[in-house]
């Protein structure tokens, strides 16, 4: 059987992702197609799903390669980039080979790749904890929601764990139906459709503080500086249904 007739599969988590490309690199077997778990097959794809061992193959990879490494990898396995995956395995593959210096040699592709990706990964991450915006519902909870480009609700997640540690909030990422749910002291990464939101209502005085701050946003600006193209830089269109001072001009766009 040839290799490109073979699809391997994780459990759609980073830690399966590195115990799979383990086993593959010391098998020596240089894959085609790696996919998660949601993968749909076509008649022609051969599946493989071979047994993982999370903790001993993280381990593998923290003592074979910095936490640098592990990190770029992991920013790129958050990203929606196409072939994913397999951008992980060979950048981790020559990791092994060149280790630190990896980072340094953008002449390979897949380090390229990787050190693109995970740059996009992390930028939009710090554009989101500046963008995200929070309501406080009835029983003191901060909710808020976001749609970004790439998955980065667990690390978004750890920021505010810093940056909000004395409050209880949920954050809903409504592309992937994905709920971050922090309780003071630890986050959790739930399914959406494992959580009911229906009965979380705003508290009170939250349509005096929704309007003050549209009124704030609305009084700093200056008419006569308004530059559109500069501010879409800062602040991508694409990000604006779910920014309360937007919701006028989103307004006005769809009429």
């Amino acid at each position: 059987m040839k290799q490109n007739d073979v699809t391997y599969i994780y459990q759609n988590t980073f830690s399966s992702l590195l115990a799979l490309i383990k086993i593959l690199i010391d098998h020596k077997i240089k894959p085609m197609n790696l996919k998660n778990t949601d993968y749909n097959p076509t008649l022609l794809d051969t599946i493989i799903e071979l047994e993982l061992k999370d903790e001993k193959s993280f381990l593998f990879w923290q003592i074979k390669t910095s936490k640098k490494i592990i990190n770029i990898a992991y920013y790129v396995f958050l990203s929606n980039a196409d072939n994913k995956e397999l951008i992980i395995y060979y950048f981790l593959l020559n990791s092994l080979k060149y280790q630190e210096k990896i980072i340094h040699m953008r002449n390979l592709k897949c380090v390229d790749k990787a050190l693109k990706i995970s740059a996009y990964v992390s930028h939009e991450n710090h554009k989101f904890k500046g963008f995200t915006r929070f309501k406080e519902l009835q029983n003191h909870i901060l909710y808020a929601t976001i749609s970004p480009e790439n998955n980065i609700l667990p690390i978004l997640s750890k920021h505010f764990q810093n940056r909000l540690k004395n409050e209880n909030w949920i954050i809903k990422d409504e592309k992937r139906q994905i709920i971050s749910i922090y309780d003071k002291k630890n986050f959790y990464l739930v399914n959406a459709s494992n959580f009911s939101l229906n009965e979380l209502q705003d508290c009170q005085e939250e349509k005096q503080i929704a309007a003050l701050w549209k009124n704030f946003y609305k009084t700093i600006s200056i008419k006569e500086r308004k530059n559109e193209r500069c501010r879409n830089n800062f602040m991508p269109k694409k990000y604006w249904k779910n920014m309360l001072e937007m919701s006028d001009e989103i307004e006005k766009d769809n009429k």
